[in-house]
C-alpha cells in the first residue's frame, strides 16, 4: 500500500464534481481500449488536497502486468523543472546569477559560433555575447537539438559527435567539451528553441555545487520533500515498477521515434542529464509541484522564497524573444504560451486551445508524461505514462479538458 502524496479530501470539499472527475477515468479507458494508451497513473489535487487518483491499464504491455499507483516513469522532460529549481537554490544562496556567463562557472566551456543560413547554404559567424544562465533557463541560448533542428550544422555537427536527447552515454566533462564544438542555431538571447539547454545547466549545478547532479538533486529536493522514488536510475529492488511503452506506436506503426525511449533504466548513467534522465512516479512529482503552488515551500519545509517561484513562473521571452515554434505548440500544438524558467507559462485565459488560466504553467516528457499548476484555481495535475509519438499531444490536451470541466466552483 502506497502513502498518499498530499492529505486526501472528497472533491465537493475542494470546490470539484466526483461525478465529472470520473470522466477522467472514463476517458483514459478509451483511449486503452482503442489500444493508443498502454496504462497510466492521474492526480488532481486542489486546494492543497488530494482530490482524485487513478491508476488503469498496464504497467508493461508486452507481460499485460497491471499499473499501481507507485509505478515509475522515464519523466524525460519534466527533469527540466527539477533542475530549474536547482540552479534558482543556488542563485538564492549567492553562488551563482542568471546574468553570469556558463564559461563563469566551466572554464572548459566556449560560446561557439553560430550558424546563420542564407538561402541552402551556412556560415559561421561569431556569437555576440556569451551564453548566460539565464539563456539556458529560457531556452534562448542557441543549444539545440540537434535531431529536431533544422539548422543543417548544428544537426550533423551533434550527430557526428554522438551528442543525443538524453546523453546518458557520455561522461559530463566529455558532453560540455562536445558541445561547445557544436555551433549555436541562433544569437544568444534571441530565439526560443527547444534543446540542450538544461543539460548544460545540470553540469553547471554540478560544478557550483562541487557534487553530482543526482546528489544535488537528491539531498537538496528529492530527499528534503520525500520523494523517495524520483532519480536518473531505478535499482534492482524497484525494477519491477518500471513502466514500459508499446513497442510499436500504433499512431505510427512504427517503433517509437526516439531511439532512447526504452533506454535501461536500471543501468546508472554516466552523465545524470538535466534535460532528460530522470524517472519519478505520478506521487512524487506530485508534492514536487505542489511545492511550487506554495510558494516553494511543502509541509514545513522551503525550497524556494516566494519570490524566486514567482520569477520562475513568468513569461521571460515578452517580445524581446522571438518564438518561430512558441513554447505550447512545442509541448502540446497549442499556442498561447510563453515560457519561464523552465517551465512554460500562460499568457492569457484564450489564445490557446485547450481550457486553463492566464499564469497557469506546466512541461512534459517526451515519453507520455505531463503536469501543470494553475495558481487562480489552486489546482495542481500530475499524469504519468509510456506512450510517446503523437498520441501523447492528444492525451495532454484530453486531460486538460477533463480536469478543467470537474471544477464546480
Amino acid at each position: 500500500m502506497t502513502t498518499s502524496p498530499l492529505p486526501e479530501a472528497r472533491p465537493e470539499s475542494v470546490g470539484l464534481s466526483a461525478g465529472r472527475l470520473g470522466r477522467i477515468r472514463d476517458g483514459l479507458e478509451q483511449e486503452i481500449a482503442a489500444g493508443r494508451l498502454p496504462g497510466a497513473v492521474a492526480l488532481v489535487a486542489r486546494r492543497g488536497r488530494l482530490a482524485f487518483s487513478t491508476t488503469l491499464g498496464a504497467l508493461d504491455p508486452a507481460r499485460a502486468v497491471p499499473v499501481r499507483a507507485d509505478a515509475i516513469f522515464r519523466i524525460y522532460s519534466m527533469t527540466k523543472p527539477l533542475v530549474s529549481v536547482a540552479a534558482l537554490m543556488l542563485m538564492e544562496e549567492g553562488r551563482l546569477q542568471l546574468s553570469d556567463a556558463v564559461e563563469t562557472h566551466l572554464p572548459g566551456f566556449r560560446t561557439p559560433p553560430v550558424s546563420v543560413a542564407d538561402g541552402a547554404r551556412y556560415s559561421l559567424v561569431p556569437a555576440s555575447r556569451p551564453i548566460t544562465l539565464h539563456d539556458l533557463l529560457t531556452h534562448s541560448s542557441g543549444l539545440a537539438y540537434g535531431e529536431r533542428s533544422a539548422n543543417a550544422p548544428v544537426r550533423e555537427a551533434q550527430a557526428r559527435l554522438g551528442i543525443a536527447v538524453n546523453p546518458r552515454e557520455l561522461a559530463v566533462s566529455a558532453f560540455v567539451e562536445r558541445l561547445a564544438r557544436v555551433p549555436l542555431a541562433h544569437q544568444p538571447g534571441t530565439v526560443w528553441e527547444y534543446g540542450l539547454s538544461t543539460d548544460l545547466l545540470g553540469a553547471v549545478v554540478e560544478a557550483v555545487a562541487g557534487r553530482t547532479l543526482g546528489r544535488f538533486l537528491d539531498e537538496r529536493i528529492f530527499a528534503p520533500l520525500g520523494l523517495h522514488d524520483t532519480g536518473f536510475h531505478v535499482d534492482s529492488a524497484r525494477s519491477g515498477r518500471l513502466a514500459q511503452p508499446f513497442a510499436i506506436d500504433p499512431a505510427t506503426g512504427a517503433p517509437p521515434p526516439v531511439p532512447a525511449q526504452t533506454y535501461d533504466a536500471t543501468q546508472a548513467p554516466r552523465m545524470e542529464s538535466g534535460g532528460a534522465g530522470a524517472l519519478s512516479t505520478a506521487a512524487d512529482y506530485l508534492r514536487f509541484a505542489q511545492m511550487l503552488l506554495q510558494g516553494g515551500v511543502l509541509d514545513g519545509v522551503r525550497l524556494l522564497s516566494r519570490a524566486s517561484v514567482a520569477l520562475m513562473t513568468a513569461d521571460h521571452l515578452g517580445t524581446r524573444i522571438a518564438t518561430p515554434l512558441p513554447p505550447g505548440e512545442a509541448a502540446m500544438q497549442t499556442p498561447g504560451y510563453g515560457f519561464g524558467l523552465g517551465v512554460a507559462v500562460r499568457l492569457a485565459d484564450g489564445l490557446a486551445v485547450v481550457p486553463g488560466s492566464a499564469g497557469d504553467y506546466f512541461w512534459s516528457g517526451t515519453a507520455g508524461t505531463t503536469f501543470w499548476v494553475d495558481p487562480r484555481e489552486q489546482l495542481v495535475v500530475v499524469f504519468m505514462a509510456q506512450a510517446p509519438g503523437p498520441g501523447r499531444l492528444r492525451l495532454r490536451r484530453l486531460m486538460r479538458q477533463l480536469v478543467y470541466q470537474a471544477i464546480d466552483d
